[in-house]
């Protein structure tokens, strides 16, 4: 079994540790920063061995340098982004293979928040890491891309099983589901959802991971028609 911790850094980042008991191995996710990824490593007396970025932004890279100088660990990451991530050891793309113990990831190629943004897809395992092209009830924005990427990313992850788990980078629950109700102010799904995640959030406590089959019913750019109302979606979530 595959064992996943939440680190919540900076403002509102997660890096994620996922540890395979069964071979000891632990891999780090989007490391924002070094020391408590490391610490919570050593706390569990976890050795991370492997580093897997999900796309160049320094709030995902940025402990990679010093996380390596204390264990050693094999840094992976998009080959489209080598040049912005100095770090890397070995360089992917679309269809490549990454493993943790006997559990491979595929990586999958999801540009429009970054260029060379990619997600790592452990199919078997129902888990699916997307940095930040799929948030809770949001995704990223544009910032090298284009809606019509972007729209072609959501409807692959809604292809993917209900019960996948998806592991994104941000807390932005909160703010994207009061920005969706706007939207899809009948969405029951949705006023649900929101209920709980407000209550949650009054705890001081995550909404994240969440899960394919969630987002289908909540998401509106999951649940965007086509790539102009992703678009005008997307451009006045920015703007709210």
């Amino acid at each position: 079994m595959l064992e996943v911790v939440r680190i919540p850094v900076l403002n509102d980042n997660y890096v994620w540790l996922l540890h395979d008991d069964a071979s000891g191995e632990t891999v780090a996710v989007d490391p924002a920063v070094a020391e408590p990824v490391l610490e919570a490593a050593r706390q569990r007396g976890w050795t991370i061995g492997q580093i897997w970025n999900t796309h160049w932004h320094g709030d995902h890279v940025g402990g990679n340098a010093a996380i390596k100088a204390a264990t050693g660990c094999i840094i992976t990451g998009p080959a489209a982004e080598a040049e912005k991530i100095g770090t890397l050891d070995r360089m992917v793309a679309e269809g490549d293979s990454v493993r943790i113990g006997d559990h491979q990831a595929t990586v999958l190629e999801v540009p429009a928040h970054t260029a060379g943004h990619i997600a790592y897809h452990l199919a078997d395992d129902r888990l699916i890491f997307v940095g930040d092209t799929l948030f809770a009830m949001g995704c990223g924005r544009l910032f090298e891309g284009t809606a019509a990427q972007m729209f072609a990313n959501m409807q692959r992850f809604a292809a993917l099983p209900d019960d996948t788990t998806v592991y994104c980078a941000h807390e932005y629950t909160q703010s994207n589901g009061r920005f969706a109700l706007t939207v899809e102010p009948d969405n029951a799904a949705l006023r649900t959802r929101m209920d709980q995640v407000d209550a949650a959030r009054a705890r001081g406590e995550p909404t994240v991971p969440t899960s394919i089959g969630l987002e289908r019913a909540t998401n509106i750019f999951m649940r965007a028609r086509d790539i102009a109302q992703l678009a005008e979606r997307r451009a006045a979530k920015d703007a709210a």
